[in-house]
């Protein structure tokens, strides 16, 4: 076995909203052939992860996470060390992953390369199921990551590699339906939400070509609406503003965390559109007219395939796209998840895990 060093959650007393994670080498498999020895050097803190926390201790209605429970599914880093039978890449190359580290290669979804909607369902970064030997898998708050070479990608030069991180997952969350949706020259793209997941859709879509808009319950996020190339802000709070914006919108992506009124984002969709519901994963409230009036359709979508990321960050490369980012020390990741929890970021916290490097206390330490 490889050994490295990571954050891990502590077993919860069942009091603690979410765990404290704490420093703690970690055990990491030997090369198998196909794989790569990653040295994670930054990594995205996504809602993702409050919600797995918070289910390893029983305190987000989910089932129970896997111990140990390491979180972080959106990272950038080096190739350190390369299997026997890898092609694709060498040493030293800086590489991304996202939240997907396998799937079985063989049903309809993966051979289409939407390995993210695998039949017999993919390996996620972390609390899955190894398919060879069985084991957890322990996510990328931690100095290395082993992955098999396929769930691996080029990270082109022209992005920060801090930057990059959070494209992994929010970027591809809201990119895939862009993308199905027709989202271009000619399309009207409203973006609900202007968080990690939203900030990016709207970069996504002003790229693309759409007529862009955020609807927000802060009208104080006009200036920011803006400054991501938005040409107006739709205040949700403001029954005038959302009558006038009744039909408007071909494309509505849904990134709004919490749970809310379906209807009232429906009623924005032009006839024929669609609403793309993908930041609130719990039950729903729909009322079938909302949908009838205007012949509207309501998808979601999850993550994305290795095809479709892929593209993605060539798409980012050429049009300098990146997450807005708060870069912190590793170190200060309880701090970033109760920031986060308190909607206190603009609008992604990225870790830089090189201060796993050193030693001595860096924050809670496992003894």
């Amino acid at each position: 076995m490889r050994t490295t060093v990571g954050w891990r959650a502590e077993p919860s007393n069942g009091t603690a909203t979410t765990p404290t994670l704490r420093r703690a080498p970690l055990e990491r498999r030997d090369l198998r052939p196909d794989d790569l020895a990653v040295r994670v050097d930054y990594c995205g803190v996504c809602h993702t992860d409050l919600h797995a926390l918070r289910a390893g201790g029983g305190t987000d209605g989910g089932p129970a996470q896997p111990d140990p429970l390491v979180p972080g599914h959106e990272f950038t880093g080096v190739v350190t060390a390369t299997g026997s039978e890898v092609t694709r890449f060498r040493t030293g190359d800086p590489v991304a992953v996202g939240n997907i580290v396998d799937s079985c290669g063989v049903c309809a979804m993966c051979r289409v390369g939407q390995e993210n909607f695998c039949h017999a369902f993919p390996t996620l970064t972390y609390g899955g199921t190894d398919r060879v030997d069985g084991s957890t898998t322990l996510g990328g708050y931690s100095r290395e990551y082993v992955v098999g070479e396929r769930f691996a990608y080029s990270l082109p030069a022209a992005l920060d590699p801090a930057a990059a991180a959070p494209l992994l997952c929010a970027g591809i969350t809201v990119w895939e339906p862009l993308r199905a949706l027709g989202a271009g020259p000619g399309t009207r793209v409203a973006v609900a939400g202007l968080g990690g997941l939203g900030h990016l859709a709207v970069k996504f879509a002003v790229a693309l070509g759409a007529d862009t808009s955020v609807i927000s319950r802060s009208p104080d996020k006009a200036e920011d609406a803006r400054r991501l190339g938005a040409r107006e802000l739709v205040v949700s709070t403001d029954p005038e503003r959302m009558a006038a914006a009744r039909d408007r919108f071909d494309i509505l992506i849904d990134t709004v965390s919490a749970p809310h009124d379906l209807g009232a984002y429906l009623r924005l969709v032009a006839l024929d559109g669609t609403l793309s519901h993908l930041g609130h994963l719990g039950p729903v409230t729909l009322e079938t007219l909302d949908l009838l009036i205007g012949r509207k359709k309501l998808s979601s979508a999850g993550s994305g395939g290795r095809k479709g990321t892929a593209e993605m960050l060539a798409f980012c490369a050429a049009h300098g796209i990146t997450a807005d980012i708060e870069l912190l020390p590793s170190a200060r990741v309880n701090e970033a998840l109760d920031r986060l929890d308190r909607g206190d970021v603009r609008h992604r916290f990225v870790l830089d895990l090189s201060d796993l490097d050193r030693s001595g206390p860096q924050g809670p330490t496992d003894g």
